[in-house]
């Protein structure tokens, strides 16, 4: 090979590995700026994009039928119980109340929100009560037994009574895990029972930066 087609291959050598190399700092760029890329890594199971559990429409302990609309801008945290729960639902609730505390200013863009599967006992008083007990800002919601029924098939929720030895003293299996929704009032991350406080904080932290 003369020197001058090896100078012509050489410079298109040359010529590839620049743009090679634009291309690949291209990629990368891309690749940082893609959604995925700046997606947050959850310590709870990440369910972004699941077609149940979008929505309820509940009368709260007040009266007024609640839907996720009406917590916009705020991170939302979903959890079903009872308020005559041993230990389940009161831990839950106060790990919730305590992230709240946790956040200062911005707690208040953080909403706990009880859905009780015992509508027999959990009167609008009974739950007023209770979620004062916890945190002042915290929305019961209680339906009737058919609505009660509904809203925890959509949130794949498991409920069941198992009678005690009164006709009143029975207890309620169910589901223990917390379901949190993103400002926009989207589901991304579940939480199961006993994840604890730090790990609960650190998702709301995140969605709250989003």
């Amino acid at each position: 090979m003369s020197m001058n087609k090896r100078d012509v291959v050489l410079n298109r050598f040359a010529r590839w590995g620049a743009s090679a190399a634009s291309m690949a700092a291209v990629g990368m760029l891309l690749t940082a700026c893609s959604p995925s890329a700046k997606a947050p890594s959850f310590q709870g199971v990440d369910v972004t994009g699941a077609e149940y559990a979008k929505d309820f429409q509940l009368p709260d302990q007040d009266g007024k039928v609640r839907t996720m609309k009406d917590f916009a801008g705020k991170v939302v945290v979903v959890f079903f119980g009872y308020t005559q729960c041993p230990d389940v639902c009161p831990t839950t609730l106060s790990e919730l109340a305590e992230v709240k505390r946790s956040l200062g200013e911005d707690g208040k863009r953080l909403q706990g929100v009880f859905v009780t599967v015992d509508p027999e006992r959990d009167t609008p008083e009974v739950l007023k009560a209770y979620m004062t007990n916890f945190d002042p800002t915290f929305v019961g919601l209680i339906g009737t037994p058919e609505q009660t029924a509904a809203v925890a098939k959509d949130f794949k929720i498991y409920y069941k009574k198992v009678d005690g030895k009164t006709p009143t003293s029975y207890t309620m299996d169910h589901s223990a895990g917390s379901y949190i929704y993103d400002t926009k009032g989207r589901l991304r991350v579940y939480h199961r029972y006993g994840s604890g406080a730090q790990a609960l904080q650190s998702d709301v932290k995140a969605l709250l930066a989003e």
